[in-house]
């Protein structure tokens, strides 16, 4: 079973790990694969990710049997397009075990209590887990060679 959890700043080492991971982060090797976030960058990053309640959310998926996290989700908003943009990512080495599909229950559950009636994803062309998002009810919105644009209605 799988818990939200609302990081604090020091514990963000799990999340420079995990988008640090070469195999995790597979799916952006078009846009540079693994990314660096370095410790001096984890109070900004907080303060905006973690802080900005209106337009940000972030929380670790945790395991609550073997109490270790085992990815994160997210939502923003994007400025540009007037939507709301969501975002997980499970360790490679955990997925296919239902992670993925538990975090973005109680992420858009948590973005429905939080008003939000309409949640987006963009996810590149060749990436696997349009398909997770689809078995979750999220349905294209529209696509090109590059994005496809999912959305569900919460």
């Amino acid at each position: 079973m799988l818990k939200l959890y609302k990081p604090e700043l020091n514990d963000l080492w799990f999340r420079q790990g995990l988008l640090g991971d070469p195999d995790t982060m597979a799916y952006n090797e078009k846009w540079g694969g693994a990314i660096s976030f370095p410790k001096e960058k984890w109070s900004s990053w907080y303060e905006l990710w973690v802080c900005d309640k209106e337009k940000h959310f972030y929380r670790y998926l945790s395991d609550t049997e073997t109490n270790e996290f085992v990815g994160e989700t997210a939502y923003h908003y994007d400025e540009t397009r007037k939507i709301f943009i969501c975002d997980i990512i499970v360790l490679a080495r955990l997925r296919g075990k239902g992670y993925g599909t538990e975090g973005l229950r109680l992420l858009c559950e948590c973005a429905r209590n939080n008003g939000i009636d309409v949640i987006y994803d963009d996810i590149a062309a060749d990436n696997p887990s349009i398909n997770l998002f689809l078995k979750n009810g999220f349905v294209i919105d529209h696509q090109n060679d590059e994005i496809v644009l999912v959305k569900k209605e919460l």
